[in-house]
C-alpha cells in the first residue's frame, strides 16, 4: 500500500494527515474550516484517496493557516507515498464540468513543484470562507508534491461551483496520475 502519514506543528497549526493513494475514497476530515471540510471530502472522495485529517488551528485569525498548513502535509504525504514514483502514469488531466463551471486540470508528477491557476474566484468571500485560500491551497500542495499543476476556469460564475469543480478535477487528474501502470519510471532520465 502506498500511504504516508504527516504530522506538523506550528505556532499556527497542528496537523495530523494520513493518506492512502491506493483507497476507496473513505475520508474522516476536520479541519475546523466548515468549507475546507468540504472540499478534502470531495477531493478524496473522486481522488480514490483515503484521507484522514485533523487540524487545530488559528481559525480566530482567520482560515488561511489552516488552509495552507494542510495543502503543506497533503502535498508531502503525496511525496512520501509515491515513493521513488517507479510505475505509475506521472500524468493525469480532465475537463470537469460542475453545474455552469467548467474546469480543465492537468497534473506532472515531474517532482518539480509548481501551481499554475486561472480560477475567477469574483467574490471575495465562499460562505464565511476566503476565495482567496482556494488558490493557496493548491499552490502549497503543488510545491510540497512535486507536482506541476495547472487549473483553468473555462466557465461559471457561482464561487462554491468553480472552487468544488477546481478540488473535484485536481483530485481526478492525480488519480490518474499515480495509477500504476506496471511500467517503470516514467522518464527518459530514469528519475522524477
Amino acid at each position: 500500500m502506498r500511504e504516508s502519514s504527516i504530522r506538523r506543528s506550528t505556532g499556527e497549526t497542528v496537523i495530523y494527515l494520513q493518506l492512502c493513494l491506493d483507497g476507496q475514497g473513505k475520508h474522516d476530515i476536520h479541519s475546523g474550516v466548515g468549507f475546507l471540510d468540504h472540499m478534502l471530502t470531495l477531493f478524496a472522495v473522486h481522488g480514490g484517496f483515503d484521507l484522514t485529517v485533523r487540524c487545530q488551528g488559528d481559525t480566530e485569525v482567520d482560515d488561511h493557516h489552516s488552509a495552507e498548513d494542510i495543502a503543506i502535509c497533503l502535498g508531502q504525504a503525496f511525496r512520501e507515498a509515491l515513493g521513488d514514483k517507479k510505475g505509475i502514469a506521472r500524468y493525469g488531466d480532465i475537463t470537469l464540468p460542475m453545474d455552469e463551471a467548467l474546469i480543465l486540470a492537468a497534473v506532472d508528477i515531474s517532482g518539480r513543484g509548481q501551481a499554475h491557476c486561472q480560477l475567477e474566484l469574483e467574490k471575495r468571500m465562499i460562505g464565511s470562507f476566503d476565495a482567496e485560500l482556494v488558490e493557496e491551497f493548491f499552490i502549497a500542495l503543488a510545491a510540497n508534491g512535486g507536482i506541476t499543476l495547472h487549473l483553468r476556469q473555462l466557465a461559471g460564475k457561482n464561487g462554491h461551483h468553480i472552487a468544488e469543480g477546481a478540488f473535484k478535477a485536481c483530485a481526478r487528474a492525480l488519480g490518474k496520475a499515480v495509477a500504476l501502470t506496471g511500467g517503470g519510471i516514467p522518464s527518459t532520465k530514469g528519475v522524477l
